[in-house]
């Protein structure tokens, strides 16, 4: 508590504490946070565009709405790529803008922490026998006063990592958009590659079945290819499904609904890169980057501040000093004017700190522990995620350079061995059976790299959890079927 009115019997000597006292209140408000005019989107703007290089926006009046709106429909006019995908769902998506809405809280709880305590004035008129006592009272909190600078800073570290988690928020959107961008449009390739390939699979089991009518092909070769369109057909289906489903997951991470709809991706994966990117301080960029880990060690510092408040206030909970000054008026009419002050402070005879202590100490070594094994697991992760890429890379530039110029090949020489009648359409047949399991595994593949692509980015700057999230696949071998021939 602080003394805000006191008594001394020397007029000077209270006009100089007056005077201190006014100082002292001026130093204490000079110190106090205001709200920032952004609501602290500087520091996640500064993030996101070191890392994905996008812009952001806290939309908190209706000009915002509408300028995000119009960028919003100028990128949907044109077809999305993964980079203009993530711009939309940056700029439409409103669990983000709740998340921007959680930082302005903290603001909030920022600058409410810096602020000095109110001080409580009190009146109590009291009268009888003729005499009037009237006593005023201002009393202050001289302990929260004195804590002041040491609270502020703990609630200014908790603003940071509140800033610290929008980022997180953001970049994790952005992660999630990518994946369910690759996905959409790895399934729509895939469609079209089973639409071919369901034309070719009704043509061969219209043929089977003329021929089995002239008695020319044996039930068995006939079932084989009557089976193969079956499950080519199924296949279709399910793929088809799995684009929609793709797509409406892009679209709910974009925000978009009625006529935003009819976005357009495109129908294949982006190719490969020349080469894929070398890393060699892979582990240490993850250290430096990761936001969660920078989360967890802003964490860490403020519970040490905390640790030391905690320990330097265990005895003195509760110190209250007011300043008092008292009119009585007695019947006869003469009045009496007496000031003073009154000092309350809690004495630590049962409850002396201990637990508080315990408690401030065991949450700091709880959060250390926590950031050491996050850290060991950052590291991990980024090793894994970028082993993770470089393996998909090598297969999806394997499947790219050598089978399908191999499968090419094959099908051009199997066709001109049946234009000389060397060979029967049914081997012709089974060989595009073959083409088309290659290329489903190429697109998988290559869908996997840029999955992989996706994690590594996450894995060394954050917005997700750091596991690699590759789809299986059936090998090629698998996706043949069990069609046969002749």
């Amino acid at each position: 508590m602080t003394i805000l009115r006191g008594v001394s019997p020397h007029r000077d000597l209270l006009r100089h504490r007056r005077s201190v006292l006014v100082l002292t209140i001026s130093l204490f408000l000079s110190g106090c946070a205001t709200f920032s005019p952004d609501g602290g989107m500087s520091t996640v703007a500064a993030i996101t565009d070191g890392t994905i290089r996008k812009d952001v926006v806290a939309i908190r009046s209706s000009d915002d709405a509408h300028i995000a709106n119009d960028s919003v429909k100028r990128l949907l006019r044109q077809t999305l790529s993964v980079e203009s995908a993530v711009q939309v769902a940056l700029l439409n998506n409103r669990g983000l803008q709740a998340a921007y809405n959680e930082l302005a809280l903290a603001e909030t709880d920022l600058v409410q922490d810096s602020l000095p305590p109110n001080p409580t004035f009190s009146i109590s008129r009291i009268s009888g026998g003729g005499a009037i006592e009237i006593e005023r009272q201002v009393v202050g909190d001289i302990l929260a006063l004195a804590t002041l600078p040491f609270r502020s800073e703990i609630a200014r570290k908790r603003f940071r990592r509140a800033q610290l988690r929008a980022a997180l928020e953001t970049l994790r959107l952005a992660a999630d958009v990518r994946r369910s961008y690759y996905r959409a449009v790895a399934a729509s390739e895939m469609t079209g590659v089973l639409t071919d390939a369901k034309s070719t699979a009704e043509a061969t089991a219209k043929l089977a079945s003329k021929l089995g009518e002239t008695g020319s092909l044996n039930k068995l070769d006939q079932a084989r290819e009557q089976v193969f369109y079956a499950e080519t057909t199924a296949d279709l289906a399910a793929v088809r499904q799995e684009a929609t489903s793709a797509r409406e997951r892009l679209a709910r991470l974009m925000g978009l609904w009625g006529g935003d709809l009819a976005f357009r991706i495109p129908k294949t994966l982006p190719p490969l890169p020349r080469r894929p990117s070398a890393l060699p301080s892979i582990e240490v960029d993850a250290v430096t980057h990761r936001i969660d880990l920078q989360i967890a060690r802003i964490e860490l510092d403020a519970l040490a501040k905390a640790l030391n408040l905690t320990e330097a206030s265990r005895f003195v909970t509760l110190l209250d000093v007011a300043g008092i000054a008292k009119t009585t008026r007695d019947p006869d009419g003469s009045r009496f004017r007496e000031r003073g002050y009154d000092i309350q402070f809690q004495i630590p005879i049962f409850d002396g700190g201990e637990v508080r202590v315990r408690q401030a100490t065991e949450t700091y070594n709880q959060a250390f522990n926590r950031l050491t094994e996050k850290a060991v697991a950052v590291r991990s992760e980024a090793r894994d995620a970028y082993r993770t890429y470089r393996s998909t890379y090598e297969i999806a530039r394997q499947y790219q350079r050598e089978v399908l110029p191999l499968r090419k090949i094959i099908t051009e020489e199997m066709q001109l061995r049946f234009s000389s009648m060397q060979v029967d359409v049914f081997a012709l047949l089974v060989e595009a059976r073959q083409r088309i399991a290659s290329m489903r595994a190429a697109i998988d593949a290559k869908r996997n790299f840029w999955l992989a692509q996706s994690d590594l980015q996450t894995a060394v700057n954050g917005g997700g959890s750091g596991e690699t999230q590759i789809d299986a696949r059936p090998s090629t071998t698998a996706l043949v079927g069990g069609g046969g021939g002749h």
